[in-house]
Protein backbone atom coordinates (compact mmCIF):
# COMPACT_ATOMS: atom_id res chain seq x y z
CA UNK A 1 0.00 0.00 0.00
CA UNK A 2 1.41 3.35 -1.04
CA UNK A 3 1.97 5.78 1.84
CA UNK A 4 0.30 9.19 1.50
CA UNK A 5 2.67 12.03 2.19
CA UNK A 6 1.34 15.20 3.78
CA UNK A 7 1.93 18.50 2.02
CA UNK A 8 3.21 21.68 3.57
CA UNK A 9 0.66 24.14 4.86
CA UNK A 10 1.28 27.42 3.02
CA UNK A 11 0.57 31.05 3.60
CA UNK A 12 -1.09 32.99 0.77
CA UNK A 13 1.35 35.87 1.16
CA UNK A 14 4.81 35.48 -0.32
CA UNK A 15 7.58 37.11 -2.28
CA UNK A 16 10.40 35.90 -4.52
CA UNK A 17 12.72 37.47 -7.08
CA UNK A 18 15.21 35.94 -9.50
CA UNK A 19 17.64 37.70 -11.85
CA UNK A 20 19.95 36.66 -14.68
CA UNK A 21 22.64 38.56 -16.56
CA UNK A 22 22.49 38.42 -20.35
CA UNK A 23 24.56 40.10 -23.05
CA UNK A 24 23.30 43.64 -23.06
CA UNK A 25 21.45 43.72 -19.76
CA UNK A 26 19.73 41.94 -16.90
CA UNK A 27 16.37 40.14 -16.74
CA UNK A 28 14.35 40.14 -13.52
CA UNK A 29 11.33 38.02 -12.60
CA UNK A 30 9.43 38.91 -9.44
CA UNK A 31 6.52 37.18 -7.71
CA UNK A 32 4.49 38.74 -4.92
CA UNK A 33 1.16 37.62 -3.46
CA UNK A 34 -1.41 38.66 -0.87
CA UNK A 35 -4.65 37.12 0.42
CA UNK A 36 -7.52 36.32 -1.93
CA UNK A 37 -10.46 33.91 -1.89
CA UNK A 38 -9.35 32.50 -5.24
CA UNK A 39 -6.27 32.44 -7.45
CA UNK A 40 -6.06 35.88 -9.07
CA UNK A 41 -3.09 36.30 -11.43
CA UNK A 42 -1.82 39.60 -12.86
CA UNK A 43 1.18 40.03 -15.17
CA UNK A 44 3.35 43.11 -15.58
CA UNK A 45 5.85 42.56 -18.39
CA UNK A 46 7.30 44.14 -21.51
CA UNK A 47 6.18 43.26 -25.01
CA UNK A 48 9.15 40.92 -25.46
CA UNK A 49 7.62 38.62 -22.82
CA UNK A 50 3.91 38.76 -23.72
CA UNK A 51 4.05 35.42 -25.52
CA UNK A 52 5.10 33.79 -22.23
CA UNK A 53 1.94 34.69 -20.33
CA UNK A 54 -0.04 31.47 -21.07
CA UNK A 55 2.91 29.29 -20.12
CA UNK A 56 3.61 31.28 -16.95
CA UNK A 57 -0.05 31.19 -16.01
CA UNK A 58 -0.06 27.39 -16.34
CA UNK A 59 3.16 26.93 -14.33
CA UNK A 60 1.96 29.20 -11.54
CA UNK A 61 -1.47 27.54 -11.45
CA UNK A 62 0.16 24.16 -10.91
CA UNK A 63 1.98 25.33 -7.78
CA UNK A 64 -0.24 28.07 -6.33
CA UNK A 65 -3.92 27.47 -5.54
CA UNK A 66 -5.10 30.69 -3.87
CA UNK A 67 -3.95 34.28 -3.53
CA UNK A 68 -3.75 37.51 -5.49
CA UNK A 69 -0.42 37.03 -7.24
CA UNK A 70 1.47 39.52 -9.38
CA UNK A 71 4.24 38.40 -11.74
CA UNK A 72 6.63 41.06 -13.05
CA UNK A 73 9.16 40.37 -15.80
CA UNK A 74 11.56 43.13 -16.91
CA UNK A 75 14.68 43.46 -18.98
CA UNK A 76 17.03 46.29 -17.97
CA UNK A 77 19.57 47.20 -20.68
CA UNK A 78 23.15 47.60 -19.58
CA UNK A 79 24.39 51.19 -19.29
CA UNK A 80 27.64 50.11 -20.92
CA UNK A 81 25.96 49.39 -24.25
CA UNK A 82 27.05 51.92 -26.86
CA UNK A 83 24.46 53.22 -29.28
CA UNK A 84 25.10 52.45 -32.96
CA UNK A 85 26.49 55.14 -35.23
CA UNK A 86 23.40 55.12 -37.42
CA UNK A 87 20.05 53.53 -38.21
CA UNK A 88 19.46 50.41 -40.24
CA UNK A 89 19.03 52.15 -43.62
CA UNK A 90 17.47 49.18 -45.40
CA UNK A 91 14.93 48.59 -42.64
CA UNK A 92 14.20 52.32 -42.40
CA UNK A 93 13.45 52.52 -46.15
CA UNK A 94 11.13 49.50 -45.94
CA UNK A 95 9.36 50.93 -42.92
CA UNK A 96 8.91 54.31 -44.64
CA UNK A 97 7.42 52.69 -47.75
CA UNK A 98 5.02 50.62 -45.68
CA UNK A 99 4.04 53.68 -43.65
CA UNK A 100 3.39 55.75 -46.79
CA UNK A 101 1.20 52.99 -48.22
CA UNK A 102 -0.76 52.75 -44.99
CA UNK A 103 -1.32 56.52 -44.81
CA UNK A 104 -2.39 56.56 -48.48
CA UNK A 105 -4.93 53.84 -47.79
CA UNK A 106 -6.08 55.48 -44.56
CA UNK A 107 -5.64 59.29 -44.91
CA UNK A 108 -6.72 59.90 -41.34
CA UNK A 109 -4.16 57.52 -39.86
CA UNK A 110 -1.35 58.90 -37.71
CA UNK A 111 2.15 58.39 -39.15
CA UNK A 112 4.82 56.58 -37.14
CA UNK A 113 6.47 58.65 -34.43
CA UNK A 114 10.26 58.90 -34.10
CA UNK A 115 10.20 57.00 -30.79
CA UNK A 116 8.29 54.14 -32.43
CA UNK A 117 10.78 54.01 -35.30
CA UNK A 118 13.75 53.89 -32.92
CA UNK A 119 12.17 51.06 -30.93
CA UNK A 120 11.44 49.02 -34.04
CA UNK A 121 13.21 45.64 -33.78
CA UNK A 122 16.51 45.74 -35.65
CA UNK A 123 16.44 49.51 -36.29
CA UNK A 124 19.42 50.14 -33.98
CA UNK A 125 21.10 46.84 -34.70
CA UNK A 126 21.54 44.03 -32.23
CA UNK A 127 21.83 45.92 -28.92
CA UNK A 128 20.53 43.17 -26.67
CA UNK A 129 19.67 39.48 -26.48
CA UNK A 130 17.34 37.98 -29.04
CA UNK A 131 13.69 37.35 -28.05
CA UNK A 132 14.14 33.56 -27.88
CA UNK A 133 16.98 33.93 -25.37
CA UNK A 134 14.93 36.39 -23.31
CA UNK A 135 11.92 34.10 -23.18
CA UNK A 136 13.91 30.94 -22.40
CA UNK A 137 15.69 32.75 -19.57
CA UNK A 138 12.39 34.11 -18.21
CA UNK A 139 10.91 30.60 -18.04
CA UNK A 140 13.99 29.33 -16.21
CA UNK A 141 13.74 32.19 -13.74
CA UNK A 142 10.04 31.46 -13.25
CA UNK A 143 10.77 27.90 -12.11
CA UNK A 144 13.44 29.10 -9.68
CA UNK A 145 11.24 31.91 -8.39
CA UNK A 146 8.29 29.56 -7.81
CA UNK A 147 10.50 27.21 -5.80
CA UNK A 148 11.73 30.11 -3.67
CA UNK A 149 8.21 31.56 -3.43
CA UNK A 150 6.66 28.32 -2.17
CA UNK A 151 9.51 27.75 0.29
CA UNK A 152 8.83 31.18 1.77
CA UNK A 153 5.10 30.48 1.96
CA UNK A 154 5.73 27.09 3.59
CA UNK A 155 7.87 28.68 6.32
CA UNK A 156 5.14 31.20 7.01
CA UNK A 157 2.60 28.37 6.92
CA UNK A 158 4.50 26.55 9.68
CA UNK A 159 4.24 29.65 11.86
CA UNK A 160 0.51 29.96 11.21
CA UNK A 161 0.05 26.26 11.98
CA UNK A 162 1.84 26.61 15.32
CA UNK A 163 -0.23 29.66 16.25
CA UNK A 164 -3.50 27.85 15.47
CA UNK A 165 -2.47 24.69 17.35
CA UNK A 166 -1.70 26.77 20.43
CA UNK A 167 -5.25 28.13 20.38
CA UNK A 168 -6.69 24.67 19.81
CA UNK A 169 -4.97 23.48 22.98
CA UNK A 170 -6.21 26.55 24.87
CA UNK A 171 -9.78 25.69 23.80
CA UNK A 172 -9.32 22.09 24.92
CA UNK A 173 -8.17 23.38 28.31
CA UNK A 174 -11.30 25.52 28.67
CA UNK A 175 -13.53 22.56 27.78
CA UNK A 176 -11.66 20.26 30.16
CA UNK A 177 -12.05 22.82 32.94
CA UNK A 178 -15.77 23.50 32.52
CA UNK A 179 -16.95 19.97 31.70
CA UNK A 180 -16.65 18.50 35.23
CA UNK A 181 -18.45 21.56 36.56
CA UNK A 182 -21.50 21.38 34.28
CA UNK A 183 -23.47 18.72 36.25
CA UNK A 184 -23.00 20.76 39.41
CA UNK A 185 -23.99 23.98 37.63
CA UNK A 186 -27.13 22.40 36.14
CA UNK A 187 -28.08 20.78 39.46
CA UNK A 188 -27.72 24.07 41.31
CA UNK A 189 -29.86 25.86 38.76
CA UNK A 190 -32.53 23.11 38.92
CA UNK A 191 -32.76 23.53 42.67
CA UNK A 192 -32.92 27.31 42.35
CA UNK A 193 -35.65 27.10 39.70
CA UNK A 194 -37.68 24.58 41.70
CA UNK A 195 -37.67 26.80 44.80
CA UNK A 196 -38.60 29.83 42.73
CA UNK A 197 -41.58 28.07 41.14
CA UNK A 198 -42.82 26.86 44.52
CA UNK A 199 -42.67 30.43 45.83
CA UNK A 200 -44.53 31.89 42.84
CA UNK A 201 -47.33 29.32 42.49
CA UNK A 202 -50.23 29.78 44.94
CA UNK A 203 -50.93 26.04 45.02
CA UNK A 204 -47.74 24.27 44.02
CA UNK A 205 -48.15 21.12 41.91
CA UNK A 206 -44.99 19.25 42.80
CA UNK A 207 -45.23 16.76 39.95
CA UNK A 208 -45.74 19.53 37.41
CA UNK A 209 -42.89 21.56 38.90
CA UNK A 210 -40.63 18.51 38.73
CA UNK A 211 -41.53 17.94 35.06
CA UNK A 212 -40.87 21.57 34.15
CA UNK A 213 -37.56 21.62 35.98
CA UNK A 214 -36.42 18.37 34.30
CA UNK A 215 -37.45 19.67 30.88
CA UNK A 216 -35.60 22.95 31.38
CA UNK A 217 -32.56 21.12 32.71
CA UNK A 218 -32.41 19.17 29.46
CA UNK A 219 -32.55 22.41 27.48
CA UNK A 220 -29.61 23.93 29.35
CA UNK A 221 -27.46 20.79 29.23
CA UNK A 222 -24.30 21.54 27.23
CA UNK A 223 -22.69 18.08 26.97
CA UNK A 224 -23.53 17.78 23.27
CA UNK A 225 -22.06 21.20 22.49
CA UNK A 226 -18.85 20.33 24.33
CA UNK A 227 -18.64 16.99 22.47
CA UNK A 228 -19.05 18.71 19.11
CA UNK A 229 -16.48 21.34 20.04
CA UNK A 230 -13.90 18.65 20.73
CA UNK A 231 -14.81 16.80 17.52
CA UNK A 232 -14.34 19.97 15.47
CA UNK A 233 -11.02 20.67 17.21
CA UNK A 234 -9.83 17.16 16.33
CA UNK A 235 -10.70 17.88 12.69
CA UNK A 236 -8.83 21.20 12.77
CA UNK A 237 -5.71 19.38 13.96
CA UNK A 238 -6.11 16.69 11.30
CA UNK A 239 -6.48 19.28 8.49
CA UNK A 240 -3.49 21.26 9.75
CA UNK A 241 -1.26 18.19 9.75
CA UNK A 242 -2.54 17.07 6.34
CA UNK A 243 -1.50 20.44 4.89
CA UNK A 244 -2.02 21.41 1.27
CA UNK A 245 -4.70 23.90 0.26
CA UNK A 246 -6.53 23.77 3.61
CA UNK A 247 -7.69 27.37 4.05
CA UNK A 248 -11.30 26.94 2.91
CA UNK A 249 -11.79 23.78 4.98
CA UNK A 250 -10.36 25.45 8.08
CA UNK A 251 -12.55 28.50 7.56
CA UNK A 252 -15.62 26.25 7.47
CA UNK A 253 -14.52 24.57 10.72
CA UNK A 254 -14.23 27.99 12.37
CA UNK A 255 -17.87 28.60 11.51
CA UNK A 256 -18.85 25.32 13.12
CA UNK A 257 -16.78 26.02 16.23
CA UNK A 258 -18.30 29.47 16.54
CA UNK A 259 -21.79 27.98 16.26
CA UNK A 260 -21.14 25.63 19.19
CA UNK A 261 -19.57 28.40 21.29
CA UNK A 262 -22.61 30.62 20.65
CA UNK A 263 -24.99 27.82 21.63
CA UNK A 264 -22.97 27.24 24.78
CA UNK A 265 -23.40 30.91 25.65
CA UNK A 266 -27.11 30.92 24.89
CA UNK A 267 -27.64 27.94 27.22
CA UNK A 268 -25.55 29.41 29.99
CA UNK A 269 -27.12 29.58 33.44
CA UNK A 270 -23.96 30.66 35.26
CA UNK A 271 -21.29 33.30 34.99
CA UNK A 272 -18.71 30.53 34.68
CA UNK A 273 -20.32 29.08 31.55
CA UNK A 274 -20.77 32.54 30.06
CA UNK A 275 -17.10 33.37 30.59
CA UNK A 276 -16.08 30.06 29.02
CA UNK A 277 -18.22 30.79 25.96
CA UNK A 278 -16.64 34.24 25.60
CA UNK A 279 -13.10 32.87 25.95
CA UNK A 280 -13.81 30.20 23.33
CA UNK A 281 -15.16 32.77 20.88
CA UNK A 282 -12.10 34.98 21.37
CA UNK A 283 -9.82 32.03 20.56
CA UNK A 284 -11.92 31.08 17.53
CA UNK A 285 -11.70 34.62 16.18
CA UNK A 286 -7.94 34.61 16.67
CA UNK A 287 -7.71 31.36 14.72
CA UNK A 288 -9.96 32.74 11.99
CA UNK A 289 -7.60 35.72 11.54
CA UNK A 290 -4.68 33.36 11.07
CA UNK A 291 -6.64 31.13 8.70
CA UNK A 292 -7.48 34.06 6.41
CA UNK A 293 -3.83 33.94 5.39
CA UNK A 294 -3.68 30.19 4.64
CA UNK A 295 -3.84 28.93 1.06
Amino acid sequence: MKETRNENLRSMTGYAVETADLPGGQITLELRAVNSRFLDLAFRMGEDFRALEPGLRERIGEKVKRGKLECRVNFTPSEAIALPGGLNATLLAQLRALSDNAVAAFPGARPLAVAEILRWPGMLGETGPDPDTLQATALRLAEAALTQFNATRAREGDKLKSAILERVEAMRTHVATIRPRTPEIVAAYREKLSKRLQELLPTPDHDRIHQEVVLFAQKIDVDEELDRLLTHLDEVVRVLHAGGAAGKRLDFLMQELNREANTLGSKSVSLELTQTSVELKVLIEQMREQIQNIE
